[in-house]
């Protein structure tokens, strides 16, 4: 398998002059029409991230991780050239998101002051010791008086800020946030306009569902977000609301659409631009904040996502973005432009090829629904040949499979000769809000039928072998792999990653409950019926599908004790399994050798078990 240099931010200064990026923690900065690079280093060669311009153009901020188990970080500025770059602070804890001000005298961050780990769910858990009691590390946003270097912690004590977005004047910001454990309440945050000089925190919306990207508008009188049923932080997707600043009547502005609008920017004081997943693809759109008018800017089955917060009105119907563009059959680079038509500025994957095959966009009908998901065809593709499938499910649900490049997920089951399925089903992405809902109290229903009618229409329209059929997943993936083995014997093999095996013993274990009342409708204290007819556990006596099960020993979102159940019920069922527990992991794996080791005992445990079928 080829090895990607990984580009992990881009962000367009707001002339639209310049462009700085990522490539593996190392920042670079160009003329976004090409030609000469600088690369910026800071002393000690740290590792950098979160880069931000200055309203002016002149400026961008960036942080440094310093070495260490426990977080601590320096925060940076340097010239927009990326010379000069100069330290401003030096903190321990976890620090994130720096965003200028308007006339770039401060700089806003948002901190958790001795946090003991990288912030954030997916992240690799602090385990339990000693006296367990309910006190967490709050994310306060902080300001860095550029001229002094004097820091400030603004927001209160006893509050976690999510996302922020300065006000045009300065004086203020927009922001989501929550009381309590940080990790949880995201599920539950509401949008609040903060005093920048004194903390003043007032309450502007409470949405109904999740709410995520605040932007304030140009001329300071309206907050445009993201609304919408999502199941993780950082997975977004939903409606495109508006709200005054100050509060009052909130508009959707995206009813009917057929997508899910996912990153936004004001084009001008009356008209926002939009990422969208839309039918497994990807396009940017405008809204009218007048009037709701929808007009399509770009669509295609690339990958396109913009970074950043900078996208650039250059003229009255023309956006400019920076973006990491990218397909299942081309690397990742990095281009800039006006939507549609950008222009490439690196190269730095450009000897790669790819070691698997043809990825197609498929439809399929499950009843009235019309589904939707990626196949990839097997290396070397010969028609007249059988081949084994593998249904890859993703994880959210709230998410989406997208036809992009990469070592992992489909490929790898490609280059070893498979078919590889990444079902859409109900409850993902790219059909608009009715579709992602489409899977409250109803796990392991629709859904699943939708996946299982997938099967079937690609085992009618290619040469698949039905004896040598596996499934896998991650998460929500994950969950279904271990739900679809109680439900068919279908499956030669299963490799379930992170699963959720049992509602009532996950309710009590995991650290982001709050993410399933939306789902459920209730606590499973509260409704315990609703879970349990989703519950693998309820039906394992089922299972007769040898399960290899992954997890990372330090998982909050999914605890490594559902895994642990799922597996001792399966040997003591006779069924042929195998747990794999990968220590200092969280839900999210950050060792490259654990990612690779994970991989390869997924594809060595299809390739033992296909060559078992009858």
């Amino acid at each position: 398998m080829p090895h990607t240099k990984r580009i992990g931010e881009v962000a367009l200064s707001p002339d639209g002059s310049r462009v700085a990026y990522l490539v593996d923690d190392k920042l670079t900065v160009t003329s976004s029409s090409g030609g000469s690079s600088q690369t910026i280093a800071v002393e000690g060669d740290l590792p950098l991230r979160n880069v931000a311009w200055s309203a002016d153009s002149k400026r961008i901020a960036f942080i440094a991780d310093l070495p260490g188990d426990i977080p601590s970080a320096q925060i940076w500025t340097a010239a927009a050239d990326g010379s000069a770059p100069v330290k401003h602070a030096e903190l321990k804890g976890y620090v994130q998101a720096p965003r200028f001000s308007s006339d770039s005298s401060k700089l806003a961050i948002l901190f958790v002051e001795g946090m003991p780990r990288v912030a954030g769910p997916l992240q690799p858990m602090t385990p339990l010791a000693g006296v367990v009691d309910q006190k967490s590390f709050e994310q306060r946003i902080a300001t860095i008086d550029l001229s002094t270097d004097h820091f400030t912690q603004v927001t209160p004590a006893d509050i976690y800020v999510y996302e922020y977005d300065w006000t045009p004047d300065g004086k203020s910001w927009a922001a989501t946030a929550a009381h309590g454990n940080g990790d949880a309440n995201w599920w539950i945050a509401r949008l609040y306009l903060i005093n920048a000089g004194t903390g003043e925190m007032r309450e502007i919306y409470k949405p109904k569902l999740q709410l995520a990207d605040p932007r304030v508008s140009p001329d300071g009188q309206n907050v445009a977000f993201i609304e919408g049923l999502m199941s993780d932080e950082g997975s977004t997707g939903g409606d495109i609301y508006l709200v005054p600043i100050g509060g009052g009547a909130v508009r959707n502005l995206t009813p009917e659409i057929k997508a899910s609008p996912y990153a936004l920017a004001w084009a001008a004081p009356d008209r926002l631009t939009f990422a969208e997943d839309v039918d497994g693809s990807f396009g940017f759109a405008s809204v009218s904040a007048k009037d709701g008018v929808i007009k399509t800017l770009w669509a295609g089955e690339e990958l396109a996502r913009p970074a950043g917060t900078a996208w650039v009105s250059s003229a009255p119907n023309e956006v400019t973005t920076a973006v990491v563009r990218q397909s299942a059959s081309t690397p990742p680079e990095v281009w800039a432009g006006p939507i549609g038509n950008w222009k490439q500025l690196t190269h730095i994957n450009a000897d790669l090829k790819p070691a698997w095959g043809e990825t197609r966009n498929v439809h399929w009908m499950n009843g009235t629904a019309r589904v939707q998901g990626w196949l990839m065809l097997p290396k070397d593709y010969d028609p007249s040949q059988k081949y084994p499938l593998v249904v890859s499910v993703h994880g959210g649900p709230s998410a989406a499979c997208a036809p992009q490049w990469g070592e992992h997920g489909l490929a790898p089951l490609s280059a070893m000769g498979y078919f590889a399925l990444c079902p859409n089903p109900r409850g993902s992405y790219g059909q608009g809000e009715a579709f992602t809902q489409g899977n409250v109290k109803d796990f392991g229903g629709g859904d699943y039928r939708d996946i299982m009618a997938g099967i079937d229409a690609m085992v009618k329209q290619y040469p698949i072998d039905p004896k040598r059929i596996g499934i896998r997943g991650h998460s929500y993936g994950g969950y279904m792999t271990m739900w679809a083995e109680t439900q068919t014997r279908r499956f030669a093999a299963a490799v379930a990653g992170a699963g959720l095996s049992d509602w009532l013993s996950y309710y009590g274990l995991n650290d982001i409950d709050e993410w399933m009342i939306p789902f459920f409708g209730a606590s499973v204290y509260d409704d315990p019926a609703v879970y349990a007819k989703s519950d693998p556990m309820h039906f394992v006596k089922a299972v007769k599908t040898p399960t290899l099960i992954l997890v990372g020993d330090r998982d909050g979102e999914v605890p490594m004790e559902q895994s642990v159940e799922w597996w001792h019920a399966l040997a003591t069922l006779h069924v042929p399994t195998k747990l794999v527990v990968y220590p200092n992991e969280g839900h999210m794996f950050i060792k490259p050798g654990d990612t690779r080791d994970y991989s390869l005992r997924s594809l060595e445990w299809f390739e033992e078990w296909f060559a078992k079928a009858p």
